[in-house]
């Protein structure tokens, strides 16, 4: 069971957990070990509340199929379990960075007093600029 928060968790038969064989270089031993994980999340099937369900489906990542299948890959570890935490502890990020909200901008303007002090520095290195040109005599 993976915990989200304190009310909030996934059940073991919502996740499907699988262990490929890592990508990349790694000697003789690599061919021989499936030591990489394959995490599948569905995210409609789960028991998330629907507010988790709706911001996680509107997030425009990759790792979201069509479906709604979340698919996690994780084998930067040389272990299954390390890279099992691994992924879970990425799903659980992803589910939670998908709650946060997000504070609304309001747009400000300028001060008075700030605009008249950018327009007098302006001008004074206008002013500096001019003085560096040739001299008339």
């Amino acid at each position: 069971m993976l915990t989200i928060s304190n009310t909030v968790t996934i059940d073991e038969w919502e996740l499907e957990l699988t262990a490929i064989r890592s990508q990349g270089a790694g000697g003789q031993n690599v061919n021989k070990v499936a030591s990489a994980i394959h995490l599948r999340f569905d995210i409609n099937r789960s028991k998330l509340p629907d507010f988790y369900k709706e911001r996680l489906l509107a997030l425009k990542d990759s790792r979201i199929t069509k479906d709604g299948v979340l698919i996690i890959k994780a084998q930067s570890h040389r272990t299954q379990e390390l890279n099992r935490d691994d992924a879970l502890k990425r799903l659980k990020d992803l589910i939670l960075s998908a709650t946060v909200v997000n504070k609304a901008r309001r747009a400000t303007k300028p001060s008075r007093n700030s605009q008249r002090k950018r327009m007098d520095k302006k001008t004074k290195h206008g002013q500096n600029k001019a003085l560096r040109g040739s001299v008339k005599v």
